[in-house]
């Protein structure tokens, strides 16, 4: 059972990465064409929103401005966005790598709240890998270089994938300072637990929202 979960898990994640470079290679194509077809002044070489830690790094005054590889030109957007498009394929296969983790490690963690405590240590390192990989995979998507265009109105799959990743980041946060007071407040098991679980639901449907 086991295994066919994780061959699940897998076949989806390539479905999507593949699915994924072909709208990312099409929207690149079409972008060269447009930057390339347009008088580069009337250009609009960044949305309008986008989060502050891209803003920091990317914006107009960003910290990457600062290097003249960066510059805020047609041709050097082009090149963000090819570097967008692999720091979100990375961000697409450590979010699966992740999600993997965090499975395994519901395995071993029910296994510990059954008496079994011979598998702390594969927990705590668990835990140590699914901590790195969870936020390796949310810097990869904050520090990103942002897209062209501004979300569309009403519902989209992405709105609704950054909602999700609010509550599994609130989760996450939640589930570590759990987790340090365990040891010396046993009685937060339960808490710690539901965090964990809400963590790890939220987390894969943010993943497959993206999907479909």
């Amino acid at each position: 059972m086991k295994a066919i979960f994780f061959s699940a898990m897998i076949i989806l994640a390539l479905s999507f990465l593949k699915s994924q470079a072909q709208v990312d290679t099409l929207q690149s194509v079409n972008l060269l064409d447009e930057l390339t077809a347009t008088n580069t002044d009337s250009v609009k070489l960044l949305p309008d929103n986008f989060v502050i830690t891209q803003r920091m790094m990317w914006g107009e005054r960003g910290l990457m401005r600062n290097f003249k590889a960066f510059e805020l030109t047609p041709e050097e957007r082009q090149k963000e966005l090819k570097i967008r498009r692999g720091m979100l394929v990375t961000h697409q296969i450590m979010g699966f790598s992740t999600l993997g983790l965090m499975v395994a490690q519901g395995f071993v963690g029910s296994s510990l709240y059954k008496g079994n405590y011979d598998k702390k240590d594969v927990h705590e390192a668990l835990a140590a890998g699914i901590n790195i990989g969870y936020f390796t995979t949310a810097s990869l998507s904050l520090f990103a270089p942002p897209k062209m265009l501004d979300e569309r109105k009403g519902y989209s799959s992405i709105k609704l994938h950054k909602a999700l990743a609010i509550v599994h980041l609130s989760g996450m946060i939640a589930t570590n300072i759990l987790a340090a007071q365990l040891e010396s407040n046993p009685d937060l098991k339960p808490y710690h637990r539901a965090a964990a679980f809400t963590t790890f639901g939220a987390f894969a449907a943010s993943m497959v929202v993206i999907k479909f």
